[in-house]
């Protein structure tokens, strides 16, 4: 089985730097999608810098992640909250552009809405969603046993964690070394059927994330 691990939610210190510490120990390269706004701290963005400097990809994950595209009541937001994070991504932002929606994890029609998608593909960006949310922050020990079961039930997932102060990143080693020893291959890329938009062109199946 492949896995393709990302971090969503930050950059925070300390446990970014956790995070940044367990990859490069086990030689695996990652994508953190991250909150825009953070990066107005001079301390987030340099876990950001550092993350980019060793290899991992940077996407963008709203500039405040507060109420999810497709439940926004004025049914935009594509600008504020996509381009306005990009902007301050930056040099840092992976050429694709990647863009993960947020919802809570649900893969469903809260995710984007049709301004978005319209915004994504003027705009050549990649959307890239997932296959497997552990709930890692309302169970920093649990979560394990639950991403692990859930990689096995398909050839290739793509795990969300969250580089957040909620201790489950203590975990992250123990998850790594659980997925070597299942012989999972770790890659960084992305399965197609997770990126519906891909460099701004309709690239599978989006219907189902969007608001009516």
């Amino acid at each position: 089985m492949k896995v393709t691990l990302s971090f969503d939610n930050g950059p925070e210190p300390e446990i970014t730097d956790r995070v940044l510490d367990a990859l490069r120990a086990a030689q695996v390269r990652s994508t953190f999608f991250l909150i825009g706004r953070k990066l107005a701290d001079p301390a987030r963005r340099a876990r950001a810098e550092r993350a980019y400097a060793e290899g991992h990809w940077i996407g963008n994950h709203s500039l405040t992640h507060g109420r999810p595209l497709g439940r926004r009541e004025d049914r935009d937001g594509a600008e504020e909250e996509i381009g306005s994070a990009q902007r301050l991504l930056g040099p840092l932002a992976h050429p694709d552009k990647f863009f993960r929606p947020f919802g809570a994890g649900a893969l469903d029609s809260s995710l984007l809405n049709r301004r978005a998608v319209d915004y994504l593909c003027a705009g050549g960006f990649t959307c890239v969603l997932w296959t497997t949310v552990p709930r890692d922050w309302e169970d920093p020990l649990g979560w394990v046993e639950r991403a692990l079961n859930d990689c096995r039930t398909r050839p290739w997932s793509v795990v969300v964690l969250h580089d957040l102060p909620t201790g489950a990143m203590r975990q992250l080693d123990r998850f790594i070394a659980r997925l070597r020893d299942a012989r999972a291959e770790i890659v960084q890329e992305f399965p197609p059927e997770c990126v519906p938009i891909l460099r701004g062109r309709v690239n599978g199946p989006l219907d189902q994330y969007v608001a009516a």
